[in-house]
């Protein structure tokens, strides 16, 4: 049921994350997005097999991290602005904090005793320190992640330049750092845990529901 739970509520979350760019570039003036048919919450529409479903959930099983998926092309240069094209970056993140959100609220009505640990709560408790887990993640002002994208408008054409140079290892090094060097792996966890505990949401039962998610550790 946990499994079920996590894998189905984070493929909506990622259809989301991708509807609100798309939504967020028509609004600016990217109209080529509703010809590409992504002004819709149909994850088939987001998705690219290896990147939006094998990759997020090989992430999820060996360490829990909330890696988007799908992706959305979008025509920069159509948007209005350089602010519009900052908000098109953000409207991802923000559509994980949104979920963040709700499922802290649909928590508070969880049980606080151990009826709490056979239900749906642990599998909603850890899906929703997943969408936080791809808020810290996405907003890290590196490419390919939102961060990135939101101040990207800013930079100079020799910053940029300087940055795509490295654009396809930057990725790699991020990841191998969070898994490999412990000050940056700490500083990453502490950062979801605190924005989670402000949310309310219950570690604990996070963390049963990684637990159960990763059923076959058990």
């Amino acid at each position: 049921m946990t499994f079920t739970i996590v894998f189905l509520g984070w493929i909506a979350s990622l259809s989301l994350h991708e509807f609100l760019h798309a939504l967020v570039a028509y609004l600016g003036g990217d109209w080529s997005v509703k010809e590409k048919g992504y002004l819709t919450l149909n994850p088939l529409k987001y998705t690219h097999p290896p990147y939006s479903l094998v990759l997020p959930m090989i992430f999820l099983l060996l360490g829990g991290i909330g890696l988007p998926g799908g992706a959305v092309y979008i025509e920069t240069w159509r948007l209005r602005s350089s602010a519009w094209r900052s908000l098109v970056s953000l409207a991802g993140p923000a559509a994980n904090l949104l979920i963040a959100i709700v499922l802290s609220l649909l928590l508070q009505f969880a049980p606080t005793d151990t009826l709490a640990q056979n239900s749906p709560w642990p599998g909603i408790a850890f899906l929703a320190m997943l969408q936080i887990s791809a808020l810290v993640l996405n907003l890290i002002p590196l490419p390919p992640f939102d961060g990135y994208g939101i101040i990207e408008p800013y930079l100079s054409d020799q910053i940029r330049e300087r940055i795509d140079a490295w654009r396809i290892w930057i990725m790699l090094i991020v990841f191998l750092a969070l898994w490999n060097i412990p000050l940056i792996n700490s500083m990453f966890w502490l950062q979801v845990y605190i924005l989670g505990i402000r949310l309310g949401i219950p570690f604990e039962l996070a963390i049963i529901g990684l637990q159960r998610f990763r059923f076959w550790e058990l």
